[in-house]
């Protein structure tokens, strides 16, 4: 892992870090502004309580502090794939409801797979810096839900969503860490506390 240590490494990795930062932090703002939109649009009730939904990775976890960077990146890696099928079955089940009556939601959905599509891909290229193999796409599949009714697409939706926003808070927290770290090995210049 040479290669992973050497200067231009070390400032490659920060660079990637820094701006996936960016990249977590526009797309919570923006899946925030979505789930905005969702609720109004789907009738919901914004202090709806959604219990744990099947196929959403959670963006808590215990003991935070001990994982490894690739750890990290690779449960990062591992839920925006899983958000990247979600978004895509809601995108398509809010097409199949409302067809094209609806295309503010609509875009705003696309508009956000495609960030999460873009970040996952981020993190593939952090994992190749760190000299990692990348997990098959199968190995992150969602499973396959059952027939859901109407209101609980709708819960699933809003569920999906406000997980989506906790990943992407969890995201700058662990690109903030795996930058720390690589700061530490080498002569990255000090990443902002905000993005």
């Amino acid at each position: 892992m040479a290669a992973a240590d050497s200067p231009s490494a070390t400032l490659r990795r920060h660079d990637l870090c820094s701006r996936g930062i960016r990249l977590a932090g526009k797309m919570r703002l923006d899946v925030i502004s979505l789930l905005d939109t969702y609720v109004e649009r789907q009738g919901l009730d914004a202090s709806a309580s959604v219990a744990a939904v099947e196929g959403v990775p959670v963006a808590a976890v215990e003991r935070w502090d001990e994982q490894t960077g690739t750890q990290r990146l690779l449960e990062n890696l591992a839920a925006y794939r899983a958000f990247r099928a979600l978004l895509a079955q809601m995108l398509e089940e809010q097409r199949e409801q409302l067809g094209e009556t609806d295309t503010a939601l609509g875009r705003a959905l696309a508009a956000v797979l495609l960030q999460v599509s873009a970040f996952a891909y981020h993190l593939e290229e952090l994992l190749r810096l760190e000299s990692r193999g990348l997990p098959s796409e199968e190995e992150t599949e969602p499973p396959l839900l059952p027939h859901l009714s109407l209101f609980e697409r709708k819960l699933r939706g809003l569920g999906v969503l406000r997980e989506l926003a906790q990943w992407a808070l969890r995201s700058s927290r662990d690109l903030r860490q795996l930058a720390k770290a690589s700061q530490g090995s080498g002569s990255a210049p000090s990443l902002p506390d905000s993005p």
